[in-house]
Formats: C-alpha cells, structure tokens, sequence
C-alpha cells in the first residue's frame, strides 16, 4: 500500500473519502464497546470459579497446624509464599509478605510510610526533601503516576527502548538526590509489552544513585500472562541487587488479580531482609493479619508451580485470539502508515503510537462510534502526551467478537485521522 504522504493531492483526497465513507458507516451499526481498561473477562474468571467452594468447609488448618479462621501471620502463610514468591516475584519465601487483593494498596503504602517514615537507608522521611522525585518509563501505568501525584511526588519521564528504559537517560537523572524511586514494569511493560534485558536489569541494579534510599518499584504485574507459547524469563532483581551491592534496592510487588479472582486474589511484597522487616514493622500498625482462609484458598486450588502454569495456559488460550484480532485489523487497515503498534508477548495491552497530533483526535471519532478507549495521555505523568501520539487498547474484557468488531473501528479512527493529519500538513503555509 503506498504511504500516505507519497500519495498525489487526488489520491488522497479519494482515500480519505473512502475512510470518512468507512467510518461512517461503521458507526452507523450503533455499537456499545469498551475497550478502556485491563479487566479480565468473565470466561476468565469462570477458569478460577472452583475456588468459591474452597478451602471448604472444616479445612481451615494451615500446613504449620495454624487456625486459618484466627487473628495473626501478618506476613502470610508459608504455604503461600512458598507457591507464589518464586514464581511471581523471584524470591525466597522468607523474603515474601502476602496482603490483600491489590498489589496497588501496597505500592500505596509503601509510598505512604516512605513520605511518613522513611526507608532503610533514608536520612529523613521522603516527604522532608525538598521535592522528591521519580523516574517514570513512558509509555506506562496510569496508577502508578496517580500515586505520586497524590502525593505531590514529581515524576521525571524516561523513554522506553525495546530492551527497556533509556538507560543513559536514567544514569543521567538518578545522580540527584532528590529522585526517590522508580517505576518498572519489567516483563510485558504496561502498556507497550517490553521485556527488560538482562543488560537493563543488571544495570539498574549496579547504578550509582544519588539518594542513598532510592528504591526501585518492581511491579511485576505480569509475571506469568504470556501470550505465546514461549515464556520469557528476566533475572531476579533481588539477587541482581544483592550481587551490585546494593541489597535494599528493589521493593517487588505482584498480584494474583489477573491469574484467580480480580476482586478476591491475593497480594504480595518482597524485598531484602531488612525491607521485609521494614514492611512488616509498619504494616503491623494497620493490621491484625490477612485473609489466610483466602490465602488457603489459593494454594489449595493452584495446588503447585505446574498448577498454575496450567492455569495461566488456560488463560492463554482465551486472550491470544484477541491480541491476534487487534494486530489483523490493525495490519489490514494501516499499514503503508506511519503508525506504529506493539506486538506484545505477554501482559493486557497494545500499545499504538498514532502520530504526533492525533491521539485526542482517535479517542473522539472511536467515542462518536460508540467505542470507550483510554484517555489520550494517560500512559504519560498527569494525563500529557507531549506528542499527542499514544494509544493504548485493552481487548481482554469484550468477548471475541466484540474484540474483532472494535478492532476494527479503532483502526479506521486511526486512519481517518492520520489522512486528516497529512492534509492538514499539506494544506499548512510553507515556510
């Protein structure tokens, strides 16, 4: 298909008849679909639906002999631990702490008793500094900059490459002082599904920072949401850490919200000795202990480490088709474009750089054709795209079909508006 800006003026002015004609009547079907949010789909769910009738009743002893029903074992059941902190957060048990449901209450914490307390290492509590900072990959989690700007944290963007984030960009700004920490989304990044390097790992945990307490926020969210059948693996960051010298340098979170039951999974932490003693210090204040009847729940359900690697394939099976459906529409319609999207391996998202000027544009005519897309700017600090070029599309919640029919009318918003771009430029006074 011939580029658009090697089309002659009649050329384009008929492709872009021929997009307007097929928008319009895509939006004439009158559809409803929402493609907002990484929510997983009710067929999802249904896969962990066994676990509504567990631990069961009468079963409520631990494997230590513990009543599940009881107060206490702020850091969780060993049984847990020992399931999920290898294989979620590539660590020891004894380094693992299990909470609730959202792994983001406990980046929320964190961030909390960093302002308030202070970390292992810290002078004086965060929010004593005089403008403490962090280091932000763009594209990323919209959750993670609402955290900070909660707390009046300045976030400091850093590009992402394919192996990870710009490393001399983050060497250059984690010099000073005032940056506190990091957002890392180091397998299958939200939203645009990288895959940290080895080289990227190992140099984020060797860098000399300029806060002696900087710590990495290592949310690894999708540790074992692949999509092919291939599994990526990235070094643990806590043994890369340990051999850097620098032990106390990653807080890890995960969550099983995209693995069992979004609203009833289970959260975890992990960290160096010292930053799980840290953790536990501060969580036994807001806290008599977790849910361990969920927590049994789990482990009698997953059961081991291949319990839940047939789980996750399980899971597989049901989201591959629908990345595959964005990518289909996406090639049939754009390419010859300029427009760039991700292929990802793993996580719940496609990311898609639509050109400079044009994301705001698409979010509207996809609104007009009865499709809810992710606000234009929210993969960026406060909500701005500074490019205006950033989409991110979530197909994991719309079945199948709808899927397909959304895919469809996103890719002709994102023509439309890029032929409407290449007029515009053309019609521009020169300089």
């Amino acid at each position: 298909m011939t580029a658009l800006a090697d089309l002659s003026p009649a050329d384009l002015a008929a492709r872009y008849a021929q997009a307007q004609g097929a928008y319009e009547a895509f939006r004439a079907r009158g559809l409803k679909l929402d493609m907002t949010r990484g929510k997983p789909a009710p067929e999802q769910l249904d896969l962990a639906s066994g676990m509504l009738a567990l631990p069961g009743n009468g079963d409520h002893t631990t494997a230590s002999g513990e009543d599940a029903r009881n107060y206490g074992g702020l850091q969780g059941l060993a049984e847990a631990r020992a399931l999920f902190g290898p294989a979620l957060l590539g660590a020891p048990p004894e380094q693992v702490v299990v909470a609730e449901n959202a792994s983001l209450a406990v980046m929320h914490d964190c961030i909390v008793w960093a302002m308030l307390k202070g970390v292992p290492g810290s002078e004086r509590p965060w929010s004593k500094e005089a403008a403490p900072a962090f280091l932000c990959p763009v594209p990323g989690y919209d959750r993670h900059f609402a955290l900070c700007e909660e707390f009046g944290i300045r976030m400091l963007p850093v590009p992402m490459t394919p192996e990870g984030p710009d490393m001399e960009v983050v060497e250059a700004l984690v010099a000073d002082p005032a940056v506190k920490g990091m957002w890392c989304v180091p397998k299958y990044s939200n939203p645009s599904g990288e895959i940290y390097s080895e080289e990227i790992v190992r140099r984020l945990a060797a860098m000399k920072a300029g806060a002696p307490d900087f710590r990495l926020f290592w949310d690894n969210a999708y540790a074992v949401h692949h999509l092919t059948p291939e599994h990526h693996a990235i070094p643990d960051i806590l043994d890369v850490c340990k051999q850097a010298g620098n032990p106390d340098r990653a807080f890890v979170f995960a969550s099983t919200s995209k693995i069992t039951l979004a609203g009833a999974g289970l959260a975890f932490f992990a960290g160096s000795p010292e930053n799980v003693r840290w953790y536990l210090a501060r969580a036994g204040k807001r806290t008599i202990g977790p849910d361990k009847l969920n927590q049994l729940r789990h482990v009698r359900f997953l059961r081991d480490p291949a319990g839940l690697t047939a789980h996750m394939e399980r899971q597989r099976e049901l989201l591959a088709p629908k990345f595959s459906a964005v990518t289909e529409a996406l090639e049939r319609h754009l390419t010859g474009t300029d427009v760039i999207w991700s292929r990802p391996e793993g996580g719940y998202f496609v990311s898609v750089d639509a050109g400079v000027g044009t994301a705001e544009r698409i979010v509207a005519l996809a609104k007009g054709a009865g499709i809810g897309l992710t606000p234009a700017g929210a993969t960026f600090p406060n909500g701005r795209d500074p490019r205006d070029a950033a989409l991110r599309l979530a197909p994991s919640y719309p079945s199948l079909s709808e899927v397909r029919e959304a895919a469809e009318g996103i890719a002709l918003c994102i023509l439309l508006a890029a032929i409407e771009s290449e007029r515009a430029v053309r019609a521009a006074p020169q300089q």
